[in-house]
């Protein structure tokens, strides 16, 4: 079949959180953070890149290595992790690649002459006098920074505020010069923690991290992290660092807030953290964000949605599905992977990540290993949702299924919606296929399939004929 796009946009076996996009030069580039498959933390990699052309976004190609971790001067040794990037472009033509390392509060600068080629350490980012940000006394601790470049000045935004510490007040945005370094303009608090947020209409939503910042038109576009974690908000304002006003969600990554299909706070993903902003391309918008993987926190995956800009500057919240950049619904017709399910629960309703008693999608082998993504886990009413597909005379579908499982499939083009197959599966140590006659209704559908019976099964792919 033709080439699609798919969520993740990435192979099945690449970890790639907290993506910041942006377009240069006809191609989309990815910089986000490093998880490992089955890691133990967050951010266990070096920075790598991946990019795809505007015209292209199924075509992602692997830039490499754009900065090792042991970069940094402060971290040599490598025992520290490189947190959530953003790159910008200087008024020199360069790109500034700034970054936090997890433990440490102050923030570090990388440069390059090319969007993915390798980085060096350029610098810290400090006051007049050479104190580093985040170091003088007063200064609260400086962590996920997203940065806007404007002429000769950059705006650097920043801040974690965790529930219940009344130390962290809010994101904080700090204007540095010409140098890409240097602090001309002290930080201020332009969006408010939870311990902050009362009257200032932020509330049920104020920040926790991951500060991104985008101008669209005359307007400054600040996306962030909530207090919730699962969802991406954003707030905007007419001017850079004040004014900034609380304007809605744009993805949750279990789809909270979503009523089109399902009841608004019902979770159809296993959430938890998330990061990530928006971009244009080819005059299209999406959302970047990541969703988890192997019944943990620490193997993220990079995902994205299409979005809509409207006359008054609001952007409805998006629907997480599998199709993400293809821009459409995929095709009705063929195999897919199970790896791009972009729902999964059971009749236990879970907001977040919630370990082995829940499906999860992992793979085999190790980190690197170029081993395709499956379901697995799937015990007695596991679920497993795919959305859309441009259907047109689907009459069979089949399934590609292990494990120590005695019971059936059932399909259906809703997650509350009739049984329109039953697929039959026993016990098997290696892949094998089942199949079923089905009648799946003409246009563009979801597929569902939910396990029914003993033992645990593994999901590998589906194929709709």
């Amino acid at each position: 079949m033709i080439k699609q796009a798919f969520n993740p946009y990435l192979p099945s076996w690449e970890y790639i959180p907290d993506a910041e996009p942006y377009v240069f030069d006809g191609r989309v580039y990815i910089y986000g953070s490093h998880d490992f498959y089955n890691g133990y933390v967050f951010c266990m990699g070096d920075y790598v890149c991946w990019s795809a052309p505007v015209d292209n976004l199924s075509d992602w190609r692997y830039e490499g290595v754009i900065y090792p971790r042991n970069e940094d001067p402060l971290n040599r040794d490598g025992k520290m992790c490189l947190y959530a990037p953003d790159v910008t472009v200087g008024a020199d033509g360069r790109y500034y690649l700034y970054y936090v390392l997890d433990h440490l509060s102050i923030v570090s600068v990388a440069v390059c002459s090319t969007p993915a080629g390798r980085y060096e350490f350029y610098g810290y980012v400090h006051y007049e006098d050479g104190t580093r940000l985040g170091e003088r006394e007063g200064d609260e601790p400086q962590f996920d920074p997203g940065v806007l470049t404007e002429g000769d000045r950059t705006y650097l935004y920043t801040g974690f505020c965790s529930r219940g510490d009344k130390s962290r007040t809010g994101a904080m945005a700090t204007v540095l010069g010409a140098d890409m370094l240097t602090v001309i303009e002290e930080p201020v608090f332009v969006a408010p923690g939870c311990e902050y947020s009362k009257g200032s209409g932020f509330e049920g939503h104020e920040f926790f991290e991951a500060p991104s910042i985008r101008k669209i038109g005359n307007t400054y576009y600040l996306i962030y992290s909530s207090i919730l974690m699962h969802e991406l908000c954003y707030a905007t304002s007419s001017k850079p660092t004040q004014g900034f006003t609380y304007r809605g969600v744009l993805v949750s990554n279990c789809d909270l807030n979503i009523d089109t299909y399902k009841p608004s706070m019902l979770p159809m993903a296993y959430g938890a953290n998330n990061h990530g902003s928006i971009v244009q391309i080819n005059g299209q918008w999406y959302i970047f964000y990541h969703r988890h993987t192997n019944g943990t926190w620490y193997s993220r995956q990079a995902c994205a949605e299409k979005v809509e800009l409207l006359a008054d500057g609001k952007i409805r919240q998006a629907e997480i599905t599998s199709c993400g950049l293809n821009g459409q619904a995929l095709v009705g017709k063929g195999e897919y992977p199970a790896y791009i399910a972009c729902h999964l629960f059971t009749d236990t309703p879970s907001v977040y990540v919630g370990g082995d008693r829940f499906p999860k999608i992992m793979q085999d082998g190790r980190d690197g290993d170029k081993e395709p993504g499956y379901i697995a886990n799937m015990q007695d009413c596991a679920t497993a949702g795919f959305k859309y597909f441009a259907c047109e005379g689907v009459r069979e579908i089949k399934i590609r299924t292990r494990g120590y499982a005695d019971g059936i499939f059932e399909v259906r083009t809703s997650w509350d919606g009739e049984v329109l197959a039953e697929i039959k599966v026993e016990y098997s140590n290696v892949w094998e296929e089942y199949a079923a006659p089905v009648h799946i209704p003409d246009g563009e559908q979801a597929i569902y399939l939910t396990y029914r019976g003993k033992g645990n099964a593994s999901l590998l792919s589906f194929e709709l004929i």
